[in-house]
């Protein structure tokens, strides 16, 4: 079963959430936030695994819950999917910077979001990384110095290769074969690279790769 926290400042939007996820035999809505605050309350209360997040709140805004929630080692499997009505922007950017596994935008049609949530529960990225690069072009326009301490330092060769890569947009079974190594071992490298730079997920990852400057945003 998976565990769903709604948070949301409008009532209507959480109800229409719900009333689609209550459908599903495999979804359980386990509670819901009127703001960011209550929403980080009730996820160490409830350990849900996909928090739907509204990106702006008052009391706490969703991209600072997120940080919280990102943040909290008691709280590492709770994977936030930032809700929006703006698609790409500054917000979303700043979401995924803090820790979001992904957004959606409020009018998605219905099978989209039930899809979004389970991808969401299983620890994969909602972000194709084409959008991602689309953010950072827009919003990144200097690479973070290289001695600010990124952790990529600690990076073998073939994991750096392995990020620059997912950066990039590829697979998991087309780093793979650019690497010409086996579908696991890219996927190992990709793990571990994760977990020396702390990234939740692979857009995190691909932001991290970018504001570190191991890749070079394009400016649009």
């Amino acid at each position: 079963m998976i565990r769903v926290l709604l948070v949301d400042d409008q009532p209507l939007i959480r109800s229409g959430f719900r009333a689609l996820l209550d459908l599903e035999d495999d979804i359980e809505v386990v509670a819901e936030a009127a703001d960011g605050s209550e929403g980080l309350e009730l996820a160490k209360e409830h350990l849900p695994d996909v928090a739907l997040v509204d990106i702006r709140m008052p009391v706490l805004d969703g991209i600072e819950a997120t940080r919280r929630i990102a943040a909290d080692p008691a709280l590492a499997g709770v994977h936030v999917v930032i809700l929006t009505n703006y698609g790409l922007d500054e917000y979303v950017f700043n979401a995924l910077r803090a820790g979001a596994a992904g957004f959606l935008v409020k009018d998605v049609v219905p099978e989209d979001f039930l899809h979004a949530v389970r991808v969401a529960a299983r620890g994969d990225a909602l972000l194709a990384p084409s959008i991602t690069r689309k953010l950072i072009s827009r919003y990144v326009t200097q690479p973070l110095p290289s001695d600010t301490g990124t952790g990529l330092e600690e990076l073998t060769s073939r994991e750096r290769e392995a990020v620059v890569l997912v950066a990039h947009g590829l697979s998991n079974d087309e780093i793979a074969g650019r690497l010409v190594i086996s579908p696991l071992t890219a996927k190992t490298h990709i793990n571990r690279a994760m977990a020396k730079l702390h990234a939740r997920d692979r857009a995190q990852l691909v932001v991290l790769a970018y504001e570190s400057g191991l890749v070079a945003p394009r400016n649009s």
